[in-house]
């Protein structure tokens, strides 16, 4: 038997044993919800494997029972009776855009796939090959996403930084090389240039000088030049080739995971599109960060990839398993954590995570952080530019700054979400939504125009987090390194060494740097708000920690300095090893800082302490990540439950149904089912009475996505559920390929048909009909339903009293209930 014919005959097995069987499963599992056994995380189909029987049990009943007996029947019925559907047209049991999957139905089909492989083992060498095959097959998958996803992010990186240099001058010698490239030669580079005279600035290249006003006005000009420019292009390659290319994806890759559909959304335009607007964007100097949009197109290339196995390129719920572990290799490229990034898809994206996807995503995110790390896109050894490696202790005392640092951290994110969300509901609900070029021109403009003066705003975003969550030392000559030492360089011994090291008193710099700091952090804190969502690609995990680095290292600064003027305090003892000699590290309060405001954006815990730990690379400093990224959190959740990417789900409609939030209210199903009072009756095909020009008229009536089966208008009682698509399609395939088959034809969803030579061919559906849809009672309990459409990935549930159909419940359903409780609009859910 062929795959396809394999599985067209399990859909029509689902028959008497299975019913018999799936009552009791059902049962079963309702009392189990009740208990609480469908309590979990990451499981839209939990990673207990029980779970599966109430869809899977029958058919391994009736697999194991007597198959020669089955197989005669089925044989028997095929010569009988002629199937008008023996060849199933192309497109069944496949998705519509914009439509939630079937998480049983794909999972259930992938097993019985399996165990035909299984069965089929034995019948020789070429059935071995296609069995070790499938089970290499996700192996080969992973691995081909992780080395695309460096290979990627490599490119992004080194034209990202050569483009971002490029807005203020040009290796003469060679154009290709960027600044830092450029004067490798020389042992000293500010950001002012002064020591490499192979780079050349831009007033330099038309004659001018280095220094001067002229040279500032003409610099400053082309500064903005260039950043329009590079917005200018990113918005047309968005808009003109693929428009699901804008924002960082993250919140879509979310809803995907969760069983939505988006066509196009992870394609090969929409790859290349994210990764020329990324590093286009990037280099605008605009305030965003291309680390968010490293998971959507790690996750494009996951969905591009999956398509060379058929094992997951033709089962929605399998695919999900490769993109879940696509998103890992994201973050593992963007940070170079590939533990952070394996925790990130477990704790933040991923809604069905079994173990073996666990293994994966590990594999992947290592495959693609060893691409990445060969190609060595920053050439200084690491994964990231702002990698710091530090030595220094912290002290218990420093744990009340830190929890300081998190409670602003917290504040922040619940601002910064509470204000973005606002400014893109203005967006999508007024005019501005019409012009979206405009807008990214006029964000870029001001941002070039408020951010060249400052030179902490003029750099790009991960340089300046660099430069804060560094040390100062005896080389640097910086504003924000300008203290009062005392020592002079002939003093060259461990006294000396130790003070260039220790804190001290600031100068003047240090002050002047405090004041370039502060306007950086409320600029950064207010543009970003009007950056993240316009028509490009935008990440926020770089702005967001940019803004807690500024506030951090302004905090370190501020401890740093109170020490030293307490060193003999008692409270301080053990910071201090003597009057001259203090040890407060500020650049480990910009870490902390950086991990606190991302932390109050997204609400990461977990994953963001070990991708922060992954940067730096010091065990140490675990516990202060800690102290600070779960203070922000509280305090973030104390101000609003939701993380900027679940407020950006809400605000688009999405069907996501989020396990972290609690049902308690004591609502039944029939308070949310369909139809209610005064509504028109629910849309249903008799078994073995309607004609095709009759439901037709239904399909053409209605916009719903199914049909439940039942055995007629008077009894109302239960058969299955058919899906539109698989309907429509069925039909239009019969009446253009099968002989006799008219709009008088009679339908039948069952075996037994009756033949009546004066009347027009049957058409028989039986094929395409869930004979085992999920199905309640109209007492059940919401709290139950709820959790089965979350742990269950349910698409949706039909409704019944005593055997007799009452209603329908759909995840829409659920979700506006959901939001009509909590004084929402129900009617923000736009997909089912």
């Amino acid at each position: 038997m062929e795959g396809g014919d394999y599985f067209r005959e399990t859909d029509l097995l689902l028959s008497e044993s299975m019913e018999d069987s799936m009552n009791r499963n059902s049962s079963n599992m309702r009392r189990e919800g009740a208990n609480g056994n469908v309590d979990g995380r990451h499981s839209a189909v939990s990673t207990d494997d029980e779970l599966l029987d109430i869809r899977t049990g029958a058919l391994e009943h009736w697999h194991d029972s007597d198959e020669e007996e089955t197989s005669k029947n089925l044989n028997s019925s095929s010569s009988n009776l002629m199937d008008t559907l023996d060849d199933l047209p192309p497109g069944i049991g496949q998705y519509e855009d914009f439509h939630t999957i079937d998480w049983l139905r794909d999972i259930a089909r992938d097993r019985m796939r399996h165990r035909h492989i299984i069965k089929n083992k034995q019948d020789g060498i070429w059935e071995k090959v296609k069995s070790a095959h499938d089970a290499w097959s996700g192996w080969v998958c992973v691995l081909l996403v992780g080395v695309a996803a460096g290979l990627c992010a490599g490119i992004i990186d080194i034209g990202a930084t050569w483009m971002s240099d490029l807005k203020e001058g040009i290796c003469a010698e060679a154009f290709w090389l960027n600044r830092e490239q450029c004067c490798w030669s020389v042992s000293k580079v500010d950001i002012d240039d002064e020591y490499c005279l192979q780079w050349k600035t831009w007033s330099e290249m038309f004659g001018g000088s280095r220094s001067g006003a002229g040279s500032y006005v003409v610099t400053y000009f082309l500064y903005m030049v260039w950043a329009i420019l590079f917005a200018l292009l990113a918005a047309l390659f968005v808009r003109v080739f693929a428009p699901y290319a804008c924002g960082s994806g993250i919140p879509e890759i979310k809803t995907i995971l969760s069983g939505f559909i988006i066509r196009g959304y992870l394609g090969k335009w929409t790859l290349l599109t994210k990764s020329v607007g990324m590093m286009l964007a990037v280099s605008a100097g605009l305030s965003l960060g291309k680390e968010g949009p490293f998971v959507h197109v790690a996750s494009c290339c996951g969905n591009i990839f999956s398509y060379l196995f058929p094992k997951y390129g033709t089962n929605e719920a399998k695919k999900r398993e490769i993109l879940s572990a696509a998103s890992a290799a994201g973050v593992s490229v963007a940070f170079g954590a590939p533990i952070g990034g394996v925790l990130f898809s477990l704790e933040e994206v991923s809604y069905y995570f079994p173990l073996k996807t666990l293994w994966r995503s590990f594999f992947c995110a290592l495959a693609a952080a060893f691409v990445l790390r060969s190609i060595n896109p920053f050439g200084n050894d690491h994964l990231v530019m702002f990698y710091v490696e530090y030595n220094e202790p912290w002290y218990i005392q420093e744990l009340i700054p830190f929890v300081l640092i998190g409670v602003l951290g917290g504040l922040y994110g619940s601002f910064f979400i509470k204000a973005n969300i606002a400014w893109c509901r203005y967006r999508k609900n007024s005019r501005l939504g019409n012009y979206p070029i405009i807008e990214v021109l006029v964000v870029t403009f001001v941002t070039a125009l408020l951010s060249y003066p400052n030179q902490y705003t003029r750099l790009n975003t991960s340089e300046l987090i660099k430069m804060l969550v560094g040390r100062c030392g005896p080389e640097d000559d910086t504003d924000l390194c300008d203290y009062k030492r005392n020592y002079s360089s002939h003093q060259m011994n461990e006294t000396y060494l130790k003070s260039m090291t220790s804190s001290t008193v600031i100068g003047d710099g240090v002050y002047k740097a405090l004041w370039m700091l502060a306007l950086a952090l409320v600029f950064k804190g207010i543009i970003t708000i009007f950056t993240f969502g316009i028509k490009i690609p935008s990440g926020l995990f770089i702005p967001s920690m940019a803004v807690g680095a500024i506030m951090g290292r302004m905090i370190g600064i501020g401890v740093e300095q109170i020490v030293v003027a307490n060193h003999d305090n008692p409270f301080f003892e053990n910071m201090c090893e003597s009057k001259q000699f203090c040890r407060i590290t500020p650049g480990l309060y910009a870490m902390v800082g950086a991990a606190a405001a991302l932390g109050g954006v997204t609400r990461m815990t977990v994953s963001l302490v070990v991708i922060m730990f992954e940067l730096t690379g010091g065990l140490q400093y675990i516990v202060p990540l800690m102290v600070a990224s779960m203070t922000s959190k509280w305090v973030g959740d104390a101000l609003g439950k939701e993380g900027i990417y679940d407020a950006h789900i809400q605000l688009n409609g999405y069907p996501y149904l989020d396990s972290k939030e609690e049902f308690t209210h004591t609502t039944l199903a029939s308070d949310v089912m369909r139809p209610r009072r005064n509504d028109p009756p629910l849309s249903v095909i008799t078994q073995d009475s309607m004609t095709v020009e009759e439901v037709e008229h239904v399909m053409k009536s209605t916009s719903h996505n199914g049909f439940p089966v039942i055995v007629s208008r008077e009894s109302q009682y239960l058969v299955g559920f058919v899906l539109r698509r698989d309907l429509n399609l069925a039909i239009s395939n019969a009446l253009k390929l099968q002989d006799g088959i008219v709009y008088n034809s009679i339908v039948y969803f069952t075996n037994h048909v009756t033949e009546n030579p004066n009347d027009p061919a049957p058409l028989k559906l039986r094929k395409i009909i869930d004979m085992a849809p999920v199905t309640i009672t109209d007492q059940t309990p919401m709290e139950m339903v709820v959790e089965m459409f979350r742990k269950l990935g349910l698409r949706q549930t039909l409704v019944t009293h005593k055997g007799r159909l009452l209603g329908i419940l759909t995840k829409k359903d659920v979700l506006r209930h959901i939001a009509h409780l909590e004084n929402q609009d129900p009617e923000s859910i736009l997909f089912n």
